[in-house]
């Protein structure tokens, strides 16, 4: 950035991995949202599907058919310096993230150069963590993972119920996740490759826990709560072990508006007391399945990589993420809605999160941060504008 508030790099944003399902859905969306004066690219392997992918978003604005294209490989670490260091902000949609996402993260990190991607694999967060946080706080990069549906709707959702919430006070959070979507390819292999390495992924957290730095006298939480009917919501709660409790906990720590002691549980809801049981058995099956390679590959080959859901199934599907929050003699019901999760939102928040770093005047942070700690409420109001709702739903004081 230079003297006068402009960049001195070639382009503002760059998306690496256009020509994916996910890609080519973020690539329309910045084509249709960019304000005029942006400058961006297209970057890839392939030269030609990347031609393809421009020649379709001519035909969004006519314009972009001489938008450039940067050749970069994940294999190729020369190709993605040369994408990190011409871009101020890079987005990738490249996964699974574990297997060829980092020389990208150490290429931004080295360049100083915004970095955001649509990762849900804790492993490869924590490892990026390890590798190349220091080396971001040191040049001024903000590498910016789980941008996507993991985990934009959990982070500012539970920054948004803190909101609504009396101050300097311990807090609760609970999250309830709901939707009728079909799971991606992407999404599909990104999870099977994470069961299957369940030591590896505990060996990466633990080491991140020697070295990461914790706030000094305030606690925060997240944890792992048990099946049971929810008064509030009148549903009942399956535990999700995922990413966006790690990612809610790591705002929380940075934020000190999330009070002395904040707590956050995070579960998928159900209708039925029924369902409950059958989803630990499903579980369990799977995991179990996935330690053998030969169960693993069949499962993965049921959505290749790559695909995804029609516009007309993408049209019909929806979620919400209910929050409730108590603290300081208050009970707030919040809730963030929106339509296709997996990839039409994704692509939204991904794409708004990418603007956000290029665009907004955020609070001054570096190294590896969170939605709500780098963009914060800059992007719970961008994403307010482009469709995803943010509401309170009820509140008992």
């Amino acid at each position: 950035m230079t003297t006068d508030g402009t960049t001195d790099r070639a382009f503002d944003i760059v998306l690496f991995g256009a020509t994916g399902f996910t890609g080519r859905l973020t690539a329309e969306y910045l084509a249709a949202h960019l304000p005029d004066t942006a400058r961006w690219a297209l970057a890839g392997r392939n030269q030609a599907k990347l031609a393809a992918v421009r020649d379709r978003l001519a035909g969004i604005d006519p314009r972009l058919g001489e938008l450039p294209l940067v050749h970069a490989d994940s294999a190729d670490s020369a190709s993605l310096r040369v994408v990190a260091e011409s871009a101020q902000v890079v987005i990738t949609t490249v996964g699974p993230y574990l297997e060829y996402g980092g020389p990208l993260v150490a290429a931004c990190a080295a360049a100083g150069t915004d970095y955001v991607d649509l990762t849900g694999e804790p492993e490869f967060v924590d490892r990026m963590y390890l590798e190349h946080h220091a080396t971001a706080q040191s040049t001024g990069a903000r590498l910016v993972h789980a941008c996507g549906f993991d985990s934009i709707p959990h982070d500012l959702g539970a920054l948004y119920t803190v909101q609504q919430l009396p101050t300097g006070v311990p807090l609760t959070v609970r999250g309830v996740f709901r939707t009728n979507a079909a799971i991606s390819g992407g999404t599909l292999h990104s999870g099977l490759g994470q069961l299957s390495r369940l030591p590896a992924m505990q060996r990466a957290a633990t080491e991140r826990k020697r070295v990461e730095s914790r706030p000094q006298n305030r606690r925060v939480r997240a944890k792992l709560g048990a099946p049971r009917h929810d008064r509030i919501l009148d549903t009942w709660l399956i535990p999700l072990p995922t990413i966006d409790p790690e990612i809610v906990q790591r705002s929380g720590r940075a934020r000190a508006d999330y009070g002395p002691d904040f707590t956050y549980s995070h579960y998928a809801g159900v209708r039925r007391a029924v369902t409950v049981l059958g989803a630990a058995a499903g579980f369990t099956a799977a995991l179990v399945a996935v330690q053998v390679p030969a169960a693993r590959r069949a499962i993965g080959n049921r959505i290749p990589q790559g695909d995804g859901p029609s516009q007309q199934r993408r049209d019909r599907t929806w979620f919400t993420v209910d929050f409730v929050g108590e603290g300081g003699g208050r009970t707030v019901h919040t809730q963030v809605r929106g339509g296709d999760p997996g990839y039409t939102e994704t692509a939204k928040m991904l794409s708004e999160a990418a603007m956000s770093l290029a665009f907004d005047d955020n609070p001054p942070t570096s190294g590896q941060v969170t939605t709500a700690t780098a963009m914060g409420e800059n992007l719970l109001r961008r994403l307010a504008s482009a469709g995803i709702d943010f509401t309170v739903v009820g509140t008992d004081s």
